[in-house]
């Protein structure tokens, strides 16, 4: 998808700040971070929403996301995985996406 902008980034198209990669995901640093760790995590497919992912690709997207939380040293102390879906759930970019948050207290409810 050429106007895409995370299908540009998988593509090369755009720089980004890779922290993980799989065959199938990719992980990069999220560029206005919400937390001291902020990466998102996206299946390198495009996929608009987090329901039209297969069961297989969605464990790889979490697969990803736990391994990231690992090498950023947030898994012990802990972390929030996001899925914003649709406009009204504050989904921007419309390639599903999974951002992982922590190296913080994180307040709930979100906001």
């Amino acid at each position: 998808m050429n106007d895409c902008l995370f299908c540009r980034i998988v593509a090369g198209e755009i720089p980004a700040t890779v922290v993980a990669e799989t065959d199938t995901t990719l992980a990069f640093r999220d560029i206005d971070p919400k937390a001291p760790t902020h990466v998102l995590v996206i299946p390198k497919e495009h996929h608009r929403a987090v329901g039209d992912l297969d069961p297989v690709l969605a464990g790889q997207v979490l697969a990803t996301a736990h391994q990231v939380a690992k090498s950023e040293g947030v898994d012990e102390t802990g972390y929030r995985l996001v899925f914003n879906t649709g406009r009204d759930g504050g989904q921007t970019v419309f390639h599903v996406h999974c951002h992982v948050l922590g190296g913080r207290g994180l307040s709930w409810p979100p906001g």
